[in-house]
């Protein structure tokens, strides 16, 4: 068969009809033909193009200048993405390491008190008849009134136990002896709260992890309450009577026994802990008060 005479183009049987394409290309391969996946001409190259509403709009491009790096995750605590942290106490980049034997919780708030306060009388009265009960329901209670005014008073009668003191004020003037009976009771007071404070950093040291107001308190007014009838009966019949200095001996006890049960259920301690960190105040006690008189 002649093919002269056939001046139109040759064209592929199988392709639609179209402008005629040159040889080699890849027009009639799919994907090439409808030209997916290229930029088609003339459009911008910045500009947003249509989304699917599905999944929102697309985001938009960050502001000039600025650039958020990717969020650190699970970086450690001292990695802070370049972002300033102010200064507190634990954060991350400022925490501060425990020292040896200290107790992790010894910078923790103090717990909150789980029941109510009592009131002063039954404080006074139930550290002599419900003294287990009392401690417990005021570990958590200051009484800084309570015990202050309580230790005053018996400072100031504290000078009629000495016989010598005793005859000084007597037979001084009112003038003198008022202000030498009111400093009496103020060094008294101010003796007894140091020891508290030596009891409870003692109770402190050896693991306890009671309060400072209610140990400090609760020792003063069981050191006062405690020396009370030696204290009477001194001023009755003097610091040298085998009668009074017995006494003395037994309320000793009995203040060691109520500042170890108090300091062993405040901080939580086992009672030879507790009769330890009480030692010093009642060796105290003993020098400077129960042997003043014996």
């Amino acid at each position: 068969m002649s093919l002269t005479g056939c001046t139109g183009p040759v064209t592929n049987p199988g392709s639609p009809s179209g402008p005629p394409s040159a040889s080699g290309t890849f027009d009639y391969v799919a994907g090439f033909r409808d030209r997916r996946g290229q930029q088609p001409h003339g459009s911008r190259q910045q500009g947003q193009g249509p989304y699917d509403p599905r999944y929102g709009p697309p985001a938009g491009p960050p502001p000039a200048g600025q650039w958020r790096g990717p969020e650190p995750q699970g970086g450690p605590e001292y990695y802070d993405g370049g972002r300033p942290r102010p200064y507190y106490p634990d954060n991350p980049g400022h925490t501060h390491p425990y020292g040896v034997g200290e107790s992790p919780d010894a910078y923790a708030p103090p717990p909150v008190p789980v029941g109510p306060r009592l009131p002063w009388r039954e404080v006074l009265t139930g550290i002599v008849f419900h003294p287990n009960r009392t401690f417990w329901a005021m570990r958590d209670h200051s009484m800084w009134a309570t015990a202050l005014i309580v230790t005053v008073i018996y400072g100031v009668l504290a000078i009629f136990g000495f016989e010598e003191a005793r005859d000084d004020v007597l037979d001084s003037t009112l003038s003198t002896s008022i202000p030498y009976a009111l400093a009496t009771g103020i060094f008294v007071t101010l003796g007894f709260l140091l020891l508290g404070v030596v009891t409870h950093t003692l109770a402190r040291q050896l693991g306890g992890n009671g309060n400072l107001a209610p140990t400090v308190g609760l020792s003063m007014l069981i050191v006062t309450i405690t020396d009370t009838p030696r204290l009477v009966a001194a001023m009755i019949k003097g610091g040298e009577n085998t009668v009074v200095q017995g006494l003395g001996w037994l309320t000793l006890a009995a203040a060691g026994v109520l500042l170890t049960s108090m300091v062993s259920k405040s901080h939580e301690i086992p009672w030879p802990k507790a009769l330890g960190a009480s030692g010093i105040q009642l060796l105290a006690l003993l020098f400077l008060i129960k042997l003043g008189t014996f």
